[in-house]
Parts: structure tokens; C-alpha cells; sequence
């Protein structure tokens, strides 16, 4: 069976750029070496960072940021499997919801949201599932990616539907039924989701896609943020556009989003 793959897998890190021709310049550099080896105070250190910043073109700090992101994601996604492994060393069947969700924006976000009572009831119902005889998607590592890959303060635009990428309305499901873990309890907590970025973030782009997803556009205050909606038939079209069909009208909509941004 393939492994799983997850969102950061299909990034490389970006090639590395050499700091003494690139972001510093060899003045600077010589300055700081002649003022180290006599032993004096390293005045110009400040300035050369301050000058490194100040040098970096836009794309180099995009670029910085991404890898930085990157880094972070895969960081998380290595303390859950990690956690899971544990688990299954101690003999124990299955890691708890609350200890799944590791990115720290989020935590802060959603504060004590996994220990209400009906989190905790989902996290005994998910536990049963897993421990049965048919195989729950996604992977445990893998429940909070949208999550643990994407740190609030980042987040520009979020995806909801059920069956598509980013964020869907319940986070596992049995493998080859459909909404088989529908009305468990996944509801309410990515309903606190998309209530907590509305309410503290501004200008974010919702594309709700499908009947269920654009319920969820009660959650969101349309006077701080923009809402794409489109019927399941046009999101098959979207994902023909995206993955290089000849749509044009799905290439449209995708350039509404990217505007927006």
C-alpha cells in the first residue's frame, strides 16, 4: 500500500543562496573579521544584520518565510507520529484528539476546546473506530494536518467541504463510507475553527464547497471577509482546471481567489 503523503511532501526546500555574496556585503564581512581577531568590541555585528534585513529582496523573504513554515510543518507532523509511537510502545491503542493537535497558534486559538465534553466523547468514538476492523482515514498523525501544517496567523483562505482539500467539515471518516462519522462531534469543533478565524483575523477568502459546506456561511461575518460559494458540480470543475484540464470557466474562479489575496 503507498504511503501516506501529506501537503509538505510536495514542497523541496528552496535552494540555498550564499550569505557572503548574496546578503552581506564583503566590506562588512572584512570589517568584522579585522575587528575580531584584534579583540575588540564587535560594533559593526548590529549593523550587518540590520543590513542583511535591509538587502533581502522581496522573493528572498517570501522564500525565507515558506522554508520557515515548512520547517515548523513537518516538525509538527514528526511530534504526533512521534507520539504515536509512543503510544504504541507503552501498548496503548490510540493517542488522545487533544494530543494531535500540536501547532502552538492554534492551541492558543482554541483554548481547552478538545477537553470539552463533547471532544472528549469524540475522542472515545474515534478510539472505538480505530480499533476496529475497518480502516479509518486519515491516519491518526494526520486528523489536525490542515491544523498543524498551517499556523493561524498565516491563514489567507480556507477550503470547507467534505471529500476536498484543506479543512472538511468532519475530520475522519470509515474508508469507503461516506459520512460514516458525520454528527459524532467533528462538527462543533471545526464550526469553533471557522468562528475563531471570522472573529480574529480579517479578509480572508471562505470558498464553501457543496450544499453542507455553505451552511458554514453563518459562522462567518461577510462584512470582514470574502465568500466564494459553489455548487459540487463546479468544484469538480475547479479540480479539472487545477489539475491542468481545459476549463476555463474552473481557471476563473480560481483567479477570483488569488485576487482576493
Amino acid at each position: 500500500m503507498a504511503s501516506s503523503k501529506t501537503l509538505v511532501d510536495f514542497f523541496q526546500p528552496a535552494k540555498r543562496m550564499k550569505l557572503s555574496e548574496t546578503l552581506i556585503p564583503k566590506s562588512n564581512v572584512y570589517s568584522l573579521c579585522k575587528s575580531s581577531s584584534n579583540n575588540e568590541p564587535n560594533t559593526d555585528a548590529a549593523a550587518i544584520t540590520d543590513s542583511s534585513s535591509s538587502n533581502l529582496t522581496t522573493e528572498q523573504r517570501t522564500r525565507m518565510e515558506f522554508n520557515k513554515s515548512l520547517a515548523n510543518a513537518k516538525r509538527n507532523l514528526k511530534l504526533c507520529s512521534d507520539r504515536i509511537s509512543k503510544a504504541k510502545e507503552e501498548g496503548k491503542g490510540f493517542v488522545k484528539l487533544e494530543e494531535l493537535l500540536v501547532e502552538e497558534t492554534w492551541l492558543e486559538v482554541l483554548p481547552a476546546e478538545l477537553q470539552k465534553p463533547y471532544a472528549k466523547n469524540l475522542s472515545l468514538f474515534v478510539e472505538r473506530e480505530m480499533s476496529g476492523n475497518v480502516p479509518i482515514c486519515p491516519p491518526a498523525h494526520l486528523i489536525f494536518n490542515a491544523l498543524n501544517t498551517t499556523p493561524f496567523d498565516r491563514v489567507k483562505a480556507v477550503i470547507i467541504g467534505q471529500g476536498v482539500l484543506l479543512l472538511n467539515t468532519v475530520l475522519t471518516v470509515k474508508s469507503r463510507q461516506a459520512n460514516s462519522h458525520a454528527k459524532k462531534g467533528w462538527e462543533p469543533f471545526t464550526d469553533a475553527v471557522i468562528q475563531s478565524i471570522s472573529l480574529k483575523k480579517h479578509g480572508v477568502i471562505f470558498l464553501l464547497w457543496g450544499n453542507s459546506a455553505q451552511e458554514k456561511s453563518r459562522l462567518i461575518d461577510e462584512s470582514k471577509h470574502h465568500i466564494l460559494r459553489l455548487l459540487i458540480l463546479l468544484v469538480y470543475r475547479l479540480l479539472e482546471a487545477f489539475l491542468g484540464a481545459a476549463c476555463r470557466f474552473g481557471f476563473r474562479r480560481i483567479t477570483v481567489g488569488e485576487a482576493i489575496v
